[in-house]
């Protein structure tokens, strides 16, 4: 396991012995137990997976990207789903700062816009 930050702003990287899938309009979109979790402060559990368990072939890069102090910058892509577009679902931090290496280039969807299952997750 991984730390760092400050008191104030702590991030953990683990690796738990879980099955984490994720589901978009009924559709598995990846499934893995492979998964790396990161918490930060009091911000919801970000599951990151491996590329090689992720459906791939449904996500397009986008040019959307965004900048964290605590781990770098991130890269986005939108996953397409016959009609439906889900935009900047997914991102990923290519190059993150060195503390945060354990993360670089997994991806991770956003739990609020997924259905995130993750079994065997300790209580």
């Amino acid at each position: 396991m991984t730390s760092s930050g400050t008191d104030a702003h702590r991030i953990t990287v683990s690796e738990p012995v879980v099955v984490v899938r994720v589901e978009v309009d009924g559709v598995l979109v990846a499934e893995t137990t492979r998964a790396r979790v990161l918490r930060e402060g009091a911000l919801p559990p970000r599951y990151y997976l491996p590329r090689d368990d992720v459906r791939m072939e449904l996500l397009v890069s986008t040019d959307h990207s965004t900048v964290c102090p605590f781990k770098g910058g991130a890269s986005y892509w939108t996953l397409e789903l016959d009609d439906a577009h889900h935009e900047n679902i997914v991102w990923s931090y290519e190059e993150p700062i060195e503390a945060m290496a354990e993360i670089a280039g997994l991806l991770s969807f956003f739990n609020e816009r997924v259905e995130l299952v993750v079994e065997g997750e300790p209580a």
